[in-house]
Parts: structure tokens; sequence; C-alpha cells
């Protein structure tokens, strides 16, 4: 018998997905071939990438083995994939030890999602954009927390008290609510006084959430104000230095720490694959999310541009998106080996549900016209589904 071969690359939320569907599609064999099932990834783990701020704020454990998450005849390969043989129908992939290695496949998904967006160098601050930069921005505020104890200058204390977290997107508006909550707390159990601490969110559009309605945006801003953030509207940071967040309106910010949150980026690493991007650096694929004149070559996720035939509107880069791609994409594959009709992208229905710290959020989804909101704890315990379910987690 002999061996079909599956490589996904890219352990992230539509790479892990996708090894799922194949193995739900498929199990052990598929038309009389033993299946070979490998997931390339450079961690020893799935990282829960939409939790980043967790470390920024705590001790949560935002990691997951790969064993918890990947069927049992699944393999995890530790690597960075470098350059896709089309032709040839190999993988040229950078092992753990830096070697080279030349794996073949018969089907190869690219999923290598997206990575945060880095400030320039020398504009100050720390960028959120892993767990190192994350467990930064928990050390610096707790630095300036055990400063402020024995501060005497009141206007120093409260330049030590404040952050700003500049990037108003889902990830900044996350951080802001995390950050106040944890700040708050900290502050409660070192004897200061918890209403010093300031937070401030830095958006540069005129509102917050413009991928939902007035009324959501309105709704958010409330319950940021609730948690303790104050939110800039119009308003961008420049740079931060000698303890000063300077704003594009000539304005500065006294602030202890300042945290980018600028959003997401297709993983420049497709670059070097071979295969044709978008100037902006995403994988083309079809409706069908096959990479041209590549074949048995798939992508799908933050790194794949897919553009839904029946509106024109493309995928948006979030883990709602990818999921159902990799979801479909098992079938997909099944109807391109029988050369039946595949399943064509669709997009997913409009909806987001935004944590807003330890108990508390906001879901937002639009359905027959009307504005659907939902706050509270229990918008909390459905962003926790999201979270769990995205890593396939028990909840």
């Amino acid at each position: 018998m002999t061996e079909w071969t599956v490589v996904v690359i890219g352990g992230g939320y539509a790479g892990i997905h996708a090894v799922k569907a194949v193995w739900k599609q498929y199990g052990a064999h598929a038309e009389g071939r033993k299946l070979r099932l490998l997931l390339l990834d450079p961690n020893p783990y799935h990282l829960r990438k939409v939790l980043l701020f967790k470390p920024a704020v705590g001790a949560d454990k935002i990691t997951v083995p790969w064993k918890q998450i990947l069927p049992e005849a699944a393999e995890h390969v530790q690597g960075k994939a470098r350059h896709v043989h089309a032709d040839e129908k190999v993988l040229e992939y950078e092992d753990a030890e830096g070697n080279s290695v030349r794996l073949a496949y018969d089907t190869l998904v690219v999923a290598v999602g997206s990575v945060a967006r880095e400030t320039e160098p020398g504009l100050g601050g720390i960028s959120l954009t892993g767990m190192e930069s994350a467990v930064r921005i928990r050390e610096a505020w707790g630095y300036n927390m055990q400063a402020a104890r024995v501060e005497n200058n009141a206007e120093e204390r409260r330049r030590l008290l404040t952050a700003a977290v500049a990037g108003a997107g889902i990830t900044g508006i996350e951080t802001a609510s995390e950050l106040a909550y944890a700040m708050r707390e900290e502050a409660a159990r070192q004897g200061l006084n918890p209403q010093e601490i300031r937070v401030h969110l830095l958006n540069a559009q005129d509102r917050l959430f413009q991928e939902g309605s007035m009324k959501a945006s309105r709704k958010l801003e409330e319950e940021l104000a609730k948690c303790g953030v104050s939110v800039h509207h119009r308003c961008k940071a420049v740079r931060e230095e000698y303890g000063n967040l300077m704003l594009s309106s000539g304005d500065a910010l006294p602030v202890g720490l300042t945290v980018w949150t600028l959003g997401l980026v297709p993983n420049p690493a497709i670059r070097s694959f071979g295969l044709p991007v978008t100037k902006d650096g995403r994988l083309i694929v079809d409706e069908c999310y096959r990479v041209k004149d590549a074949r048995g070559v798939y992508g799908i996720g933050d790194c794949a541009f897919i553009v839904d035939p029946d509106n024109g509107e493309a995928a948006r880069m979030t883990c709602k998106e990818a999921i159902p791609q990799a979801q479909r994409l098992g079938k997909i594959i099944a109807a391109d080996k029988t050369g039946s009709q595949a399943p064509r992208h669709k997009q997913v229905m409009d909806g987001f549900t935004i944590g807003l710290g330890p108990g508390r959020g906001m879901t937002w989804t639009r359905k027959w016209g009307l504005d659907i909101i939902i706050s509270g704890s229990l918008s909390y315990k459905i962003k926790r589904f999201v979270w769990d379910y995205a890593s396939m987690l028990k909840s």
C-alpha cells in the first residue's frame, strides 16, 4: 500500500483545523492508500495567538502541547518552510537544528497565517508581537508599580501609573481592557489607589470597531469606560520619549508605558515559497483555495487572498474566517481527488465577540437587518467558547 502524504504548513487556527478536517474526511486511509498527515510548524506547541495579551497582564498559559490537539495519527514536524518546488511536489524546510530538508508531498496546505505589525526602531514602547514582548510589557508596568509606591512626587506617580495602548483594533481593545483590570488589581495589592490607574487607548479612526455599526461602537466605548479605559479618537501615537508619548496633534501624554498594537500583516515567509502572492504578500488562491499552476497546493487563513465569488469581497484576516475555510478545505480536497465538483468559498456572517477584561465582553452581529448586541458576563462566556473552539479545546 502506498502512502498519500498531506502536509499542512503552519500550526495556527487555520492549520490545526485543516489537519482535523483532512483526518475527519479520510481517517487513516484514502482510496486504498495509507494517509500520512504532517503538520510543519517552528514551535513545539500550538500558540493561542489571539490571547497574546494574557502574558502581558498575568501568568495565564497560552500554549498547548501538540498531542493535546492533533489527531493521534498526525505528526508534528518542527521546522520552518523555505520554498515550495511545485513542479516536483517537494517542500523544502529548515528543521529545528538548522538543516535543510526536502519533503515530498501529494497535497500541501499553506496556512502560515499572519504576524503582528511592529513599530519602526527608535519609537520607544513595546510592540505586542509575541510571548517574549508580552512578558516584557508585564515586567515594565510591574516595575512602574513598584516605583510608584516610593515616589513622593504626585505628578511622577501619576505618570508611572499611566499606560497607553496605541492601535485600537480588537487586539488593542482587549489589551487595554485587560491592562486596566490587572493594573488596578495590582495597585490594590500594593497599597496604591486603584483609581489613580490610567489606561489610554489611541484610535486613529473617528470611532471604534469600524467592522460593526455605530450603535455597537458607542456601546463598546461605554463598556471600555467601565473598565477604566479612556478612548482618544482621531489620535495617532508618534513616539515615546523621556516618559511622554508624543501624539500627531503635537500634544504629549505622560506615560509609564506604551504598548503598540498595530494590527496584522501576512506572514512574510510566504514570499520565499515561490508561489503567486499579492502586493501585500498574501497567497493568491481561487474560490476553492487552489494555488494557480501548483497542482495539489492549497492556501487558507490569514496568509491567503480569498475572494467570495458571490459578492466579490475578500476574506478578512480573522480566525472566525479561517476555521470555516479549513473545514471546507477537507471537502474540497476530497472533491479534487475524485474529480467531482468542489464547494466554493463563502463569506462568514458578520459577527464579532470582544473581550473586555475578566468576566466582561461585547458580542455584536447583524441579522435580518438588525444589530444584535450582547454585553457583560454572557458575552464573555461566548468569547471564552470562541477562544477555546479556535484552539480545539473543550470549554
